[in-house]
Formats: structure tokens, sequence, C-alpha cells
């Protein structure tokens, strides 16, 4: 029995991974699709799809995947279109929400986000009632191997506002359309990135602790294994 507990175990284990992987693919699938629909396909003359090309590739996404997406976004006969939404609301103990979505059916996309809101202690609401809590930041993970001062030169003329160590790497904070800028003086000075992205970050936060901070880890859990999340955000702080 110990031995079939374990295989058990391990298959569960994988299908987790497997699904998780899963949704990374088709996070990643749909916004080189926007990207390549608002910008082009030329990656050169289109910095978000760039962006999301490296990004696909940092989670090895077959090369004929990203291909395929970026041909939905152009106009790939039979390709559903696909539309960008946000959505704002409140979770327990009045945390801001922020969920981004890319879908094919806004409707589906809106009951399926009401739904969980509702279900967590939470609620939708209007456009504007929270987004102003927070600021559009893009987030660069560079490795560690060189020293503060070289890594500074290398990243504040290419727009960087922040640089904080950490200990296996440096956490970068930059406006959102200089990502691309401070990803090349990174690469250009031989420094490694991990990972950029343009994402919500909170000017304030709000804690929660107890029973309400269990409430507002399964809602956030739960809006992002939707089909159509893209991302979520929220200004909560564990005590």
């Amino acid at each position: 029995m110990a031995g079939h507990s374990k295989w058990a175990n391990i298959k569960r284990r994988k299908a987790q991974v497997d699904e998780q992987k899963g949704r990374v693919f088709s996070r990643l699938s749909r916004e080189l699709s926007v990207a390549a629909r608002q910008g082009g396909p030329n990656p050169e003359a289109n910095p978000r799809l760039r962006e999301a090309i490296a990004r696909a590739r940092e989670a090895n996404i077959p090369v004929a995947n990203v291909q395929r997406a970026i041909l939905k976004g152009t106009g790939e006969p039979g390709g559903a279109q696909l539309e960008e939404s946000l959505y704002e609301g409140y979770g327990p103990g009045g945390i801001a929400v922020l969920v981004e979505t890319v879908t094919d059916n806004r409707r589906r996309t809106t009951a399926a986000v009401r739904h969980v809101f509702a279900r967590h202690g939470g609620s939708l609401g209007e456009a504007g009632c929270v987004v102003w809590m927070f600021d559009q930041k893009a987030l660069i993970t560079a490795a560690r191997t060189v020293d503060e001062e070289r890594m500074l030169a290398a990243v504040l003329d290419a727009g960087a506002e922040d640089l904080g160590p950490r200990e296996d790497d440096y956490l970068i904070t930059a406006g959102p359309g200089d990502v691309e800028r401070v990803r090349t003086a990174l690469e250009a000075g031989g420094i490694a990135v991990k990972e950029a992205e343009v994402t919500f970050v909170p000017r304030v936060t709000a804690r929660v602790s107890g029973e309400q901070a269990e409430q507002v880890g399964e809602l956030l859990e739960e809006l992002d294994a939707l089909e159509d999340v893209q991302r979520v955000h929220a200004n909560v702080e564990e005590e």
C-alpha cells in the first residue's frame, strides 16, 4: 500500500505540475496573440511582442507554438478574436483586487470573475474603483553575478527607478515603457535576465489576518486559476 500511495502522490504532483505548465503556456500564448494584433507581427517594431517572445522562451514554449500564437493574433483564419479586460473589486477586509484577462467571450469571463468574488466574501466593482491604488511598473529580475555598483551603472541610464539586491538576484523597478531598455542594457553588460514584466504595484497595502487571510488566499488562488485570467494583483499584506 505504501508503494501504491507513493506512486499516487507522484502522479498527483505530476498532474499539478502539468496543469500549471499548461496554464502558463496558455497565458503566454494569449499574450503573444494580443501583442501581435495590437502592434504587428514584427518583434523588432513591437516592444510588447518582443517582451512576450522573451517570456515565452524563458518558459520553454516551443517555437512552433509561439509562431501559431502570433499568426492567430494577426488574423489567421478561424482564430477567435481576443480582447483584454481589467476587472476591479474588493476582497475580504476591503482589500483591493485587480484581475487582468484576455478572452474571446467577455460575458463569460465577467460572470466567472463575479462568481469567484462572491464565493469568497468579495465583490466585483465598477471600473476605476480600485485601480487608482496601484501604479504600473516594470519589474525585472536579474542574476546577481556582478556587484551592486556595476549593476547600477548598467541600468540607471536605461530608465531604472530602483534597485533592490536580494539573496540570489536583483529586483529592478522601472517605468512600464522602459522594460525593454533595461533588459537590453543588462544583456549588453553580460548580465542574465531571469524575468521581466509590467505589473501593478500597490501604493499602499491593507493587512489581513486569521480567517480573513485564508479567505483572501482562496479568493486570489481561485481567480488566478480561471482560464481567461492572465494576472491577479492585490494590495494585501498578511500579518
